[in-house]
């Protein structure tokens, strides 16, 4: 039952894809909404949402980038792409939100192409962070900011389903990581994020 659940985390599909889609938005939606706030948009932007998930950040940062920005996403799940243009497909008609089924290791982005981007309980299924993280610099504009939200490791740990295919580091090792990948990192606790008990949001310049 946990390593199936594990599955379901790393990549939702399936029947039970929706059902772990909505349980998503639901555990990670006021962290999701304090990372697009950090992001600081104005409008017009060019941004991404790396690993939607469940897509509640699709809507939060349509909404922060207006007519005149363009959100793309980016996840690995088909049942989640397929999800996401279901729900959107008067964005992705007029080209305000363009899909990517890739992770963040080969991020189809020029350099220096977006604004910004929100990345949430993604790097536990990241084998090679230097390479991820390399990307995440290499697409990030100059003025551009990033933010990446990492669970409490000792909440994660204690967690039945985090046994199977999570990859859990310390805080610390993760702002190294993104460190030395060119980022400086301001790491902030989000008091009511998933758990509430020291969600990490990074964000990164």
């Amino acid at each position: 039952m946990w390593r199936a659940l594990a599955t379901q985390l790393g990549n939702p599909s399936g029947l039970l894809g929706p059902v772990v889609a909505r349980g998503l938005n639901k555990a990670n939606g006021r962290a999701i909404e304090d990372a697009v706030k950090a992001l600081g948009l104005t409008g017009g932007e060019s941004v991404a949402d790396i690993g939607f998930g469940g897509g509640i950040g699709l809507d939060l940062l349509l909404d922060a980038v207006g007519e005149d920005g363009t959100v793309h996403g980016v996840e690995p799940s088909s049942d989640m792409l397929l999800r996401a243009r279901d729900a959107h497909s008067a964005q992705v008609a007029n080209g305000r939100l363009e899909l990517h089924q890739t992770t963040m290791d080969r991020l189809p982005f020029g350099d220096g192409a977006l604004g910004g981007w929100i990345s949430l309980n993604t790097i536990y299924f990241i084998a090679e962070l230097e390479t991820a993280f390399g990307e995440l610099r290499r697409v990030t504009a100059a003025a551009g900011c990033g933010v990446l939200g990492v669970a409490n490791p000792d909440w994660l740990a204690r967690q039945p389903f985090a046994a199977h295919g999570f990859t859990i580091r310390p805080v610390d090792q993760v702002v190294a990581a993104l460190a030395i990948a060119g980022f400086a990192v301001e790491p902030r606790t989000a008091p009511d994020g998933p758990p509430a008990n020291g969600y990490s949001l990074l964000i990164c310049r």
